[in-house]
C-alpha cells in the first residue's frame, strides 16, 4: 500500500474521531448528514456508523440487511436516520458502550418476558450472529469470538457466522470479537441473547510510523524470534490436556471421524532429544466406509504430526536462517493484529534453484517480544505431486492417490506469561484414481486438529510405558471404552466445525476429566 494512501486513511480517521463525543448518551440526537442515495440497509447503516462513531447490533430477523432503499439527502438526528433506513419507527434504540442496539418494540419484549417467567430458565443459553466488515459489508471469516476472562470461545465460519453455548452463570460476561487487521470489539453477552445478531468490525488503521517496521530485514526478525525462545516458551515440562479430532472425507461425504481427549507430556525446550508423549483419556469414532473402501490408504498425519508441528520446540529447516545450505528465501510482509497485538508478517518460500517439494508460508511474530503467535505453512504447490511419496505410506489395490494440497495452521497463546501450543490443524487433499474407472477421480480429504484446553505445570512427570499411546498409532484402529456420559453432548457437532469453534463445549468436561486423573 502506498504512503499517500495511508495519509488519506489516517486523516479520515482523525476527522471521524474529532466528530465524536466522549459521552454516548445523546448520540441518538446528534445531527448527521443523511446522503441521498440508493443502497442496502446494511450499507446505509454503515454510513450512519461512520458519522456517529458507533457500531450497530441488531437481530437480522428484525432488520433485513439486504433490502435496498433510497434515502433523501438531508440533515437529521441519528435516531431519525436509523428509522428512515430500517423503515420501522416502532423499534427501540438503545446505546451501550460504543454500540447502538436496534431492538424489537418494547411491547413484544414484555410479552417474551412474561413467557420466560412461566418457564424455567435453561442451564445454558445460546448466542448466534453474523460478523461483517464495517466498510464493505463482507463476512469476516475466522474471527475470534471469546468470552473475556475465560477459555470459552470459537471462530466465525466461512459466512461470518458464529454460535456460542454458554452456561447461564456467564450471561453477564463480555464477549470480545477480534480478527487480523480489525479493531477488536466487546459487548455484554446478555444483550445478544435470543436474537440473530449482526455485528461489525472496523478495519484497523496502522499509524504511519508503525508501517516503518516493515523495513526490518526478515532474517533478523526470525533470528530474534529463535533467540527469544527461552524467554517466551516454557523451560519446564508441562501437561497439556487437549481435544483432538481426525477425519476422512471422500466426494465431500465423511467416511470416518475419530475424536479423543489426550493428556500430552510436553517436554521443555532444553530437552532437545526428549520426545513428547501422549496419554489417551477418552475416545469416540464413527466409521461410514463401505466394505470396498475399508482401506483406501494409510496417510502420514494425525497424532505424530500434531507433536511435530510444535515448530517452536522442534525447529524446522525454514527457521534455520543462517545455515549455509539454507534452501529458503524470506520477505517482510504487512503489519497485522492478533488479539490486539501488533505482529510482523514474514513470508518464506524455497529458492527457485531448489526443485524438490519444500514448504512455503507466513509467520506472524509479535513486534514487542518476538514470540511466534501464528503460522501457516504449506507444501509448495509447484511440486505438490512429487510430495505424494512423503505422505502416502500405503494404498489399497487398484487405487492411485496423487497429492493436491497440504496445509497446516499453528497458533500459540500465552498462559501465565509463557507461550504454549494452542491450536494445530492439518488439511491434506488427494486426487483418487481407481483403475478401470475413467471418469471418476474424486477428492480424498483427510484432516486432523488438536486444541489445548488446560495447561498444568505442577508435578509433571513422564508417562509410564503402559500409559502412553505411540504417536504413530492409527487412532481409528485403536480399541477403546466408549463413555456415553462424556460424548452425549458431542453427537451434534457438524464435521465442518473446527475445534476452536467448539472449545466452549469441551472446556468444562475437560476440567472434570483432569480432576479425575488427579
Amino acid at each position: 500500500m502506498k504512503l499517500h494512501r495511508f495519509f488519506i486513511i489516517f486523516l479520515s480517521l482523525l476527522l471521524i474521531t474529532c466528530g465524536m463525543r466522549a459521552d454516548g448518551g445523546d448520540v441518538l440526537e446528534r445531527i448527521i448528514r443523511l446522503p441521498g442515495t440508493k443502497g442496502t440497509v446494511y450499507s446505509l447503516l454503515s454510513k450512519v456508523s461512520e458519522q456517529s462513531g458507533y457500531l450497530f447490533v441488531y437481530d437480522s430477523k428484525v432488520v433485513n440487511n439486504d433490502v435496498e432503499i433510497r434515502t433523501k439527502k438531508k440533515n437529521c438526528t441519528v435516531r431519525q436516520a436509523i428509522y428512515e433506513i430500517v423503515g420501522d419507527r416502532t423499534l427501540e434504540l438503545k446505546v451501550i458502550g460504543n454500540h447502538i442496539l436496534i431492538l424489537p418494540p418494547a411491547e413484544k419484549v414484555v410479552r417474551k418476558r412474561k413467557v420466560s417467567e412461566e418457564t424455567p430458565l435453561p442451564t445454558y443459553f445460546t448466542i448466534t450472529g453474523l460478523l461483517r466488515d464495517k466498510e464493505t459489508g463482507d463476512p469476516v471469516v475466522s474471527a475470534s469470538v471469546i468470552l473475556q476472562g475465560t477459555s470459552i470461545g470459537n471462530i466465525t465460519n466461512k459466512n461470518g457466522e458464529f454460535r456460542l453455548n454458554l452456561p447461564d452463570s456467564l450471561k453477564n460476561g463480555k464477549l470480545s470479537f477480534s480478527h487480523l487487521g480489525y479493531v477488536a470489539q466487546s459487548i455484554e453477552a446478555s444483550t445478544l441473547i435470543g436474537r440473530d445478531n449482526v455485528l461489525s468490525l472496523e478495519p484497523k488503521i496502522v499509524p504511519l510510523q508503525e508501517v516503518l517496521i516493515r523495513l526490518v530485514e526478515p532474517k533478523k526478525l526470525l533470528r530474534e524470534m529463535v533467540n527469544q525462545r527461552g524467554e517466551n516458551y516454557s523451560l519446564n515440562p508441562a501437561y497439556l490436556t487437549t481435544f483432538y479430532r481426525e477425519g476422512v472425507q471422500l466426494k465431500n461425504k465423511f467416511q470416518s471421524l475419530t475424536e479423543a481427549v489426550f493428556k500430552v507430556y510436553k517436554s521443555s525446550l532444553p530437552e532437545i532429544n526428549v520426545s513428547d508423549q501422549v496419554k489417551l483419556l477418552k475416545m469416540s469414532k464413527i466409521d461410514n466406509r463401505e466394505s470396498t473402501d475399508s482401506l483406501v490408504a494409510k496417510i502420514r498425519a494425525g497424532i505424530q504430526a500434531c507433536l511435530q508441528l510444535d515448530i517452536m520446540k522442534d525447529l524446522p529447516d525454514f527457521l534455520s536462517v543462517d545455515a549455509e545450505d539454507n534452501p529458503y528465501m524470506y520477505t517482510s510482509g504487512d503489519i497485522a493484529f492478533i488479539d490486539d497485538r501488533c505482529v510482523n508478517v514474514v513470508y518464506f518460500e524455497q529458492k527457485r534453484s531448489v526443485r524438490t517439494p519444500l514448504y512455503c508460508g507466513a509467520l506472524y511474530i509479535d513486534s514487542e517480544n518476538s514470540a511466534l503467535v501464528q503460522a501457516r505453512i504449506e507444501i509448495n504447490p509447484k511440486y505438490i505431486k512429487e510430495a505424494t511419496r512423503i505422505f502416502v505410506v500405503r494404498q489399497a489395490p487398484k487405487i492411485n492417490l496423487t497429492t493436491q494440497k497440504v496445509v497446516y495452521t499453528i497458533s500459540y497463546k500465552p498462559w501465565k506469561g509463557t507461550y504454549y501450543i494452542h491450536h494445530i490443524r492439518g488439511d491434506l487433499y488427494f486426487k483418487m484414481k481407481r483403475k478401470r474407472f475413467f471418469f471418476s477421480n474424486p477428492t480424498l480429504h483427510t484432516w486432523f486438529e488438536m486444541v489445548t484446553c488446560l495447561v498444568d505445570t505442577e508435578n509433571v512427570t513422564r508417562f509410564s510405558r503402559a500409559e502412553r499411546l505411540p504417536p504413530r498409532t492409527v487412532l481409528a484402529d485403536e480399541e477403546f471404552k466408549y463413555d456415553e456420559h462424556f460424548w452425549e453432548d458431542f453427537n451434534i457437532i457438524p464435521l465442518e466445525e473446527e475445534l476452536s469453534r467448539i472449545i466452549e463445549k469441551v472446556a468444562l468436561k475437560i476440567e472434570k476429566i483432569d480432576r479425575q486423573e488427579e
